[in-house]
């Protein structure tokens, strides 16, 4: 019996909500959509590159400052978009940011930070924007990663979120698949974003791991890879984004990369990579990256 095909509804027409989208992939997407004749409502707390990009943009974007943490500023800004535009198609829960540091010596403030924002976030944005997803039956992709099913030493507020931000995901599918709705993750590897750029520039450790871990997770794809896979995924309203694809394998043997065997690399070099984290981090003064410092 041959295989029904998925349906595919091109961007093109629709409306797409993007958090996360003043910089790096939710930037770049926005960029992406627009060009393919889609009009997008563009979430993000840094105003000036939001602005700019929007401005670039043209009609088609509509930039509004929302904080993630604050479910009432994702609510008037769906109220703006759907004003605007007539309503939502599509959710892109992008918004995230990472903490550096071992358990023992990450500042706790930054940790929750994390959490707010991978997490909760997740949840404000869908709660805010579902009412108009729901009735356009539409698609929900939340940006995940792969550090959702395999951990880094030194990354445990990042790894819980975005294992928090799949989970999500998966139940949010179980309750809106009967009323039309699709949902997705997407889980990558490192991307060259400005927030693994800036990791890198502050602390060695961080760069240092990632050279050290085997081929291929040691490599870096590009923002515009991140954004042709997010763009189809979108368009197939895939339950996975995997980029890149053999991110896909990882995902399948996530029980192997969490055992004694998978971790027996890691761990034979996490004693002396922790402790160096945990003096830089010192040294730099602050958890997270400057842009997202906790006072």
């Amino acid at each position: 019996m041959a295989k029904s095909r998925a349906v595919v509804r091109p961007v093109t027409g629709s409306v797409v909500l993007v958090t996360g989208a003043a910089r790096g992939i939710g930037a770049a997407l926005s960029r992406r959509l627009v060009g393919q004749g889609a009009q997008v409502l563009m979430l993000d707390v840094d105003v000036e590159p939001l602005e700019a990009l929007a401005s670039d943009l043209g009609e088609a974007a509509l930039a509004v400052r929302a904080d993630v943490t604050d479910l009432a500023s994702l609510e008037a800004a769906v109220a703006q978009g759907v004003e605007r535009f007539g309503g939502i198609d599509t959710v892109v829960a992008n918004a995230g940011i990472a903490s550096y540091g071992s358990v023992l010596s990450v500042e706790p403030a930054a940790f929750r930070r994390v959490v707010d924002i991978n997490v909760t976030g997740v949840f404000h944005t869908v709660r805010a924007a579902l009412p108009q997803v729901i009735e356009r039956q539409g698609y929900v992709l939340v940006v995940s990663s792969l550090a959702a099913f395999t951990a880094a030493p030194g990354m445990a507020a990042y790894n819980a979120s975005k294992a928090g931000a799949e989970n999500f995901a998966n139940a949010l599918r179980l309750e809106v698949t009967h009323l039309g709705v699709a949902v997705g993750s997407a889980h990558m590897c490192w991307v060259d974003t400005p927030m693994v750029r800036e990791a890198r520039a502050d602390l060695r450790s961080f760069d240092t791991m990632i050279d050290k871990l085997p081929p291929p997770l040691n490599r870096t794809t590009s923002v515009e890879s991140c954004v042709d896979a997010f763009v189809t995924g979108i368009e197939k309203r895939n339950r996975r984004v995997y980029v890149p694809g053999w991110v896909g394998a990882i995902a399948k043997g996530r029980a192997l990369m969490n055992s004694p065997l998978g971790e027996r690399e890691t761990l034979r070099s996490a004693a002396a990579m922790v402790q160096v984290m945990d003096d830089e981090v010192a040294a730099l003064g602050r958890s997270t990256s400057a842009r997202y410092s906790v006072d």
